[in-house]
């Protein structure tokens, strides 16, 4: 049995046992997930100073879950932390941000992302680049209002997505498009249900990445 760890960035519970959820609905049986949630900070990271200050805190988690653990996933859209872990553990760790611009890019498609946090537009961008995908990143469509209360409210919350979808596709000329956001989880996954557009649910691409890389690392370890 293969078990891996959802770090949660921020200080809520609840999305923690959200997205651990989502985590287990796309994991084949053989492999079990548990949630962990950031002991400071943040419910949610809504600008780059609480970015960078939930970093510590993720290596302290990834640290500690390793030991029992066959693989990570950052999950929080940022990816706070993620390469610093990389270099303190060797298991397998992915981020939810990096996992699925890996995912809408294949096959040389161009993505937007479309979420509810001003303040992280300008890391989304670096991130792309930093992936070597700046020349397909179209951009980023927000919602309107306060992103705490707007995430209270899931119905506002899908219909608000669903329009900045449309935006990046119809305006931006998108071929796909990120619901960028760790606790946009489960919206991420009703909009892909209901929307006849090409979403991507990022917590599914880092699921889908965790295995390839787990499967890679027992590969080498076998061979």
């Amino acid at each position: 049995m293969k078990h891996i760890v959802v770090i949660n960035p921020n200080t809520s519970a609840a999305t923690t046992v959200m997205m651990t959820d989502l985590v287990r609905v796309a994991l084949p049986p053989h492999v079990s997930a548990e949630g962990m949630t950031a002991s400071v900070g943040v419910p949610m990271i809504l600008d780059p100073v609480q970015l960078e200050a939930a970093v510590s805190g993720v290596v302290d988690m990834g640290v500690s879950a390793a030991k029992a653990a066959d693989g990570l996933i950052v999950c929080a859209f940022g990816d706070p932390g993620l390469e610093a872990l990389r270099s303190r553990i060797d298991i397998p760790v992915v981020g939810i941000c990096e996992a699925s611009m890996l995912e809408a890019a294949a096959g040389g498609r161009r993505f937007g992302i479309a979420t509810v946090t001003p303040g992280l537009v300008g890391s989304f961008a670096e991130k792309a680049a930093a992936l070597g995908l700046a020349d397909r990143f179209t951009g980023t469509r927000l919602t309107s209002g306060d992103p705490t209360h707007l995430t209270g409210d899931p119905d506002r919350l899908s219909k608000a997505l669903a329009l900045a979808v449309r935006q990046s596709l119809e305006h931006d000329g998108a071929n796909v498009v990120i619901i960028g956001g760790g606790p946009l989880g489960r919206a991420a996954s009703e909009l892909q249900r209901q929307l006849s557009a090409p979403v991507i649910a990022p917590i599914a691409s880092a699921v889908a990445l965790l295995l390839a890389r787990m499967a890679e690392a027992d590969a080498r370890a076998a061979g």
